[in-house]
């Protein structure tokens, strides 16, 4: 018995101008999310970073200034480093156990 072809109820055309339709509303929804992310992380530095204020200040009073700041900067590059190696360390630790212990079959 031959196979019956099934004919699609859309057809070719219509099927990639929905697919192009689909793909333009979810650029639109992606870029429109950025943007909010963006506004987002605006909003939240602007909240949590006090704005500087130079003007006034002396020579040696900017001059520590620079030095508090690459100071924070310093101690903020050990953390992330230190949280780096200890997840690095952890991800060994367990692919060393994973491949130690025997596989169960």
């Amino acid at each position: 018995m031959p196979e019956v072809e099934r004919k699609s109820k859309i057809t070719a055309s219509r099927k990639l101008l929905l697919k192009s339709l689909m793909l333009a509303k979810a650029k639109e929804c992606w870029e429109q999310e950025q943007e909010e992310r963006e506004a987002e992380k605006a909003r939240y530095l602007a909240e949590r970073i006090p704005t500087l204020q130079t003007r006034g200040l002396s020579l040696s009073a900017l001059q520590d200034l620079c030095r508090d700041l690459h100071a924070k900067v310093e101690m903020v590059d050990e953390e992330r480093y230190d949280i780096e190696a200890m997840s690095g360390m952890e991800g060994r630790k367990k692919m060393f156990d994973a491949a130690k212990s025997p596989t169960s079959q």
